[in-house]
């Protein structure tokens, strides 16, 4: 079996995997695929290296089988289909105290803080599975993380049917919030500059608008016959986006923070006044926004299976990143770390 290591100085190198054997609680689990996501890249582009101890397998988007079951490990057997919710909380500070574990202070994001699932065997606390239906492709089970991230954002946007969403930014993470809100019953329009990314919107149905030609706040009030929309989401994570968004939502609209900012942006506070707007930051996920991805990802209710672009084994990571970076032919590409 084989590991992608990140090395530091936008270095991956692959060498052997190092299996380990399940401790008390924990499994060992042969990985199928493992997504490349924004997060990697921020890693591979070295702005993440205070949280990663070099050479370390990163990676969480994933799915595969159970291959080994530790001691004290209930409910869970060799051959198991699942996928890994990579949160470990400390269990004791004041956000896990309030139920909020998610967002703990000394959080553990398995697959940055500790070795992920770019390796072909990889060992996690048992507690971090979700199981996957029998019949459910591990390719498509490979986008449950980030679907789980979109259920939570949309869950916590309060979307309703007939309302009218606006989501700024669409890569993967955007597009699969505008997917999960239109499937809430919303209508959905997605801004976004990129040429492939539009071409990829469009192809999932998506109404969308491109600010550099045409002007959003215009368009959106056309749109919501002056009104405003109900709720936007900022996937963006740059200044055009932090400051349009106010001016898109309506008196006592939503505002939904979803993407991480490199530099705090400058907001237009004045129009939270003036419009009596709600804003909220969303982090991660919950295990009931893992449950809610599983079911909608295995319903095949959305266009899921367009969103995956490519598929590669692990030699081909380092051009996975270099693609992602230009932006220009990929959205999601798989990593299928039992190939090669």
């Amino acid at each position: 079996m084989k590991a992608a290591y990140y090395a530091g100085n936008r270095r991956v190198e692959v060498g052997e995997c190092k299996v380990q054997s399940p401790g008390p609680g924990e499994v060992r689990i042969d990985v199928a695929y493992c997504g490349v996501c924004g997060t990697d890249l921020h890693i591979f582009m070295g702005h993440m290296d205070g949280r990663i101890d070099m050479p370390q397998v990163i990676g969480h988007e994933m799915s595969g089988t159970i291959a080994e079951v530790g001691a004290g490990v209930e409910d869970w057997a060799v051959g198991d289909p699942v996928v890994v919710r990579p949160l470990d909380a400390c269990g004791e500070c004041a956000a896990c105290r309030a139920g909020n574990g998610h967002v703990c202070q000394q959080l553990n994001f398995i697959g940055i803080d500790s070795p992920g699932a770019f390796q072909g065997s990889w060992t996690v606390p048992a507690f971090t599975l979700h199981r996957l239906p029998a019949d459910m492709a591990l390719d498509l089970a490979a986008l449950v993380e980030p679907m789980a991230v979109a259920c939570h954002d949309v869950r916590l946007g309060e979307v309703a049917p007939g309302e009218k969403a606006v989501v700024i930014g669409g890569g993967p993470i955007g597009l699969l919030n505008a997917l999960v809100a239109r499937h809430a019953g919303a209508e959905v329009r997605i801004a976004e500059v990129n040429d492939y990314r539009l071409e990829m919107a469009r192809a999932l149905g998506l109404e969308t608008v491109n600010p550099l030609v045409e002007d959003l706040v215009a368009n959106v009030e056309e749109w919501t016959g002056g009104g405003g929309a109900d709720v936007v989401f900022e996937v963006s994570g740059s200044q055009p986006g932090a400051e349009v968004m106010t001016k898109l939502a309506k008196v006592r609209g939503r505002i939904v923070v979803v993407a991480i900012f490199a530099e705090p942006p400058k907001i237009d506070l004045f129009q939270f006044f003036w419009r009596e707007l709600k804003m909220c930051g969303v982090r991660v996920y919950e295990p009931e926004d893992y449950d809610r991805a599983i079911e909608l990802t295995a319903s095949g209710q959305l266009p899921l299976a367009k969103l995956i672009t490519e598929r590669l084994d692990l030699d081909g990571l380092p051009d996975a990143f270099a693609r992602l970076e230009a932006g220009t032919d990929a959205v999601k590409i798989l990593i299928d770390t039992q190939g090669g």
